[in-house]
């Protein structure tokens, strides 16, 4: 007879197994991603390019305000005047409302705009790529490239990765540029600091290294969300009920990756110190 203590450490780890196969299941998948992207390169050239004008600018009825680059524009133009409106209003009850530039230089920059580029890219790019995968999927189209001898993982996953992470860097200077004036915007125009501050402060606390990180930090989020929904796109099953469970789940995981990446990031090149300092 099975002692009851034993019984409650199989039940406690019955799906450990299960966990270990679908890590492994992800880790091959994403080596076979990144193993396909000189191939990519030198034979798919003309479907990298279509993916991305489709991924910067949306398709059909989408094209106008449904693309990323839409998506991306509305989000940091909200974003950064949230910055300004709270940090405006907030400073000033201990009566340092000048500072409210240092802010947009460093929230913006450092957290801000980088977790915003990593939703927007995760909701759009990466969801349609999630769909139109798993729709290709089961309907045995994946099967026919295999077929016809065509390199499907480099054909439909390569290149994604590769549009992705060119579009994330023209994508990302905007969304950046897009921050900075929203909350020039607001806290000059609409609170009435004086230009001549707001700047003063704005670009003092602005450092250039910080800009190379968060684009660096940009362009690791678009990696991870784009293998991260080629992968549940790829393997989708059950039908078109199986492809909205995929691009739902694929969602939820890459919003954790974005802002996973964004911690580690953060730990990692401005540890315990904030690289300036506050003397005066």
């Amino acid at each position: 007879m099975t002692p009851p203590a034993v019984l409650r450490l199989r039940r406690a780890f019955r799906h450990t197994p299960r966990l270990v196969d679908i890590f492994g299941e992800q880790a091959l998948f994403y080596g076979q991603s990144l193993a396909s992207l000189p191939l990519a390169v030198r034979l798919y050239r003309r479907e990298t390019a279509r993916l991305i004008a489709e991924m910067a600018f949306g398709a059909g009825g989408l094209l106008v305000i449904g693309g990323t680059l839409g998506v991306t524009v509305f989000l940091t133009l909200a974003s950064g005047g949230v910055i300004a409106v709270q940090g405006y209003a907030s400073l000033g009850d201990i009566g340092i409302e000048a500072l409210t530039g240092f802010l947009s230089a460093f929230l913006n920059v450092r957290i801000v705009a980088p977790v915003i580029a990593g939703i927007a890219l995760a909701a759009t790019i990466g969801a349609g790529s999630t769909a139109q995968l798993g729709a290709m999927r089961i309907a045995e189209e994946i099967d026919a490239l295999e077929v016809m001898a065509v390199r499907s993982m480099a054909y439909l996953v390569a290149t994604r990765m590769i549009a992705g992470v060119i579009v994330i860097v023209p994508l990302y200077s905007l969304a950046i540029l897009t921050s900075f004036f929203s909350a020039r915007f607001t806290t000059v125009y609409l609170s009435g600091q004086s230009r001549g501050l707001y700047d003063h402060y704005f670009n003092t606390f602005l450092i250039p290294t910080d800009l190379l990180w968060s684009f660096l930090q940009a362009i690791a989020m678009s990696i991870a969300v784009m293998l991260v929904h080629t992968y549940y796109g790829y393997n989708a099953k059950g039908g078109p009920v199986g492809v909205g469970v995929a691009t739902g789940d694929a969602v939820r995981t890459s919003l954790i990756v974005v802002v996973v990446i964004t911690l580690l990031i953060s730990l990692a090149v401005y540890g315990s110190s904030g690289g300036f300092t506050l003397s005066g």
